[in-house]
């Protein structure tokens, strides 16, 4: 996938998300979201189920699924991702979840 990301995208995880904030380029991104996702979750993903497409926009919907390291609880949050794409590279990222209930099932409490 970070094959597809442009040079200075733009990635912006919601706030209140563990992982929240803006991130600027692919490494960024690698460093501040998906290896802490990695290191972090024993399971985490992102199902979609459904693309809409307008343009250079595309927004999936769909949902977090996952298992956060040490707990019990299943996490099953409503999602929503835009992303931008220009010349077929991801220009920008922006999520859109429940944050309050990723972090609940990050405490092991029942989001």
């Amino acid at each position: 996938m970070v094959a597809d990301l442009h040079p200075q995208v733009r990635w912006t995880e919601a706030g209140g998300f563990p992982y929240g904030g803006t991130y600027i380029g692919p490494q960024a991104v690698i460093d501040g979201v998906f290896a802490a996702i990695g290191r972090e979750w024993d399971s985490f993903g992102f199902r979609v189920d459904e693309l809409l497409h307008a343009g250079e926009t595309v927004v999936a919907l769909g949902r977090y699924l996952g298992r956060y390291c040490g707990c019990e609880t299943e996490l099953d949050v409503r999602t929503a991702h835009v992303w931008r794409v220009t010349a077929g590279k991801v220009t920008s990222f922006e999520q859109f979840t429940d944050t309050a209930l990723v972090v609940r099932a990050m405490q092991g409490e029942k989001a």
